[in-house]
């Protein structure tokens, strides 16, 4: 069996229990909910329940509270998120949730890429969602178990004072990845260590094609010593396999102007990302150290995609957009 948490293989059902000790603080909790999805609940369980908050308009989301060994929905004091199979104009969404959850654990195991913990948990009638425990919340011993007080916390595009009203409804996708960055040494004392975070999940974007990463994706958080540091990554998929004509990145790289490598390609390789560690002010030394950690396939990703949940032919899928991009961050690129 596999774990739905870390995808390692075990004897059981359930958790391994070091995912029990991550998720659920030690309590037993089943990967099964005791009820079913929304589209075949017809109780009115969900209706109080349904958030507002989306990716790209087609995922509704949902908060859980952990009370006992039982997950159960919640409108206030929420610690789990939970992402049934969305719907919408986009290709094999029924694999949205395993997409999700394997390239969060890649991110975390192979790239030590901070990230919440996540889990596919699976509907009393079968169908699976994503579950992913908030980074957003302190514990705090006055409150009962589990829970806790919410960090200060704002997307990059809250602190660019972005927003629809003032920017158009594509106000997400407004900026490049190099004002981000600009914002980052503005807003962020620790810079010059939170920018090699967020050099490291453009490339994880990358290489995984993830083209939605655009700029509430990326946000900073208040610590309790008062600085403010990025957030743990969320909202990590390969977007190509529901939208396979989609952009390679959701954002340009540079504020003004492709590269002239780009230029001579029409595609992101490796002179693109080392120019750009330049401009994110990353040591040559240590841009082309990151970067060589993404441009080489890796055995244990294959693995890791194989154990997870998502049907055969979409790994196979996957695997064939992960050694594409491995091979465009190979290339490089002279006058």
């Amino acid at each position: 069996m596999t774990c739905p948490g870390c995808l390692t293989d075990k004897d059981d059902d359930g958790f391994c229990k070091k995912c029990l000790k991550e998720l659920f603080n030690g309590k037993k909790v089943s990967p099964v909910l005791p009820f079913d999805p929304p589209f075949k609940e017809e109780s009115g369980l969900y209706t109080e329940f349904a958030k507002t908050m989306s990716i790209s308009g087609v995922q509704i989301k949902y908060l859980l509270k952990l009370e006992g060994e039982n997950l159960n929905l919640t409108q206030q004091g929420g610690q789990y998120i939970l992402k049934p199979v969305p719907s919408g104009p986009f290709k094999n969404l029924d694999q949205a949730p395993a997409n999700e959850h394997l390239t969060m654990q890649i991110a975390r195991q192979i790239f030590k890429i901070s990230a919440p913990a996540n889990a596919i948990i699976h509907f009393k009638d079968g169908s699976p969602a994503y579950l992913v425990k908030r980074f957003d919340l302190k514990s705090d011993a006055r409150l009962p178990d589990g829970q806790g007080i919410k960090y200060q916390q704002e997307d990059l595009a809250q602190i660019a004072q972005l927003s629809e009203e003032t920017h158009g409804r594509d106000y997400k996708y407004d900026m490049s990845y190099e004002e981000i960055g600009n914002l980052i040494k503005q807003h962020i004392a620790t810079h010059q260590v939170e920018m090699e975070k967020f050099f490291r999940l453009l490339l994880f974007n990358y290489t995984f094609s993830n083209g939605d990463a655009h700029v509430k994706n990326f946000s900073a958080m208040r610590t309790e010593t008062g600085d403010y540091v990025l957030t743990p990554a969320y909202d990590l998929l390969c977007t190509k396999l529901h939208s396979p004509g989609e952009n390679d990145m959701a954002l340009t790289l540079f504020k003004d102007a492709f590269s002239e490598a780009y230029q001579a390609i029409g595609f992101y390789t490796y002179f693109d990302f080392l120019q750009f560690g330049k401009k994110l002010g990353i040591r040559d030394t240590r841009t082309a150290r990151i970067i060589e950690e993404f441009r080489s396939e890796r055995n244990e990703i294959y693995e890791l995609i194989e154990r997870s949940f998502l049907k055969p032919e979409i790994k196979e899928l996957y695997k064939e957009y992960y050694k594409d991009r491995t091979k465009r961050l190979k290339m490089e690129w002279k006058k």
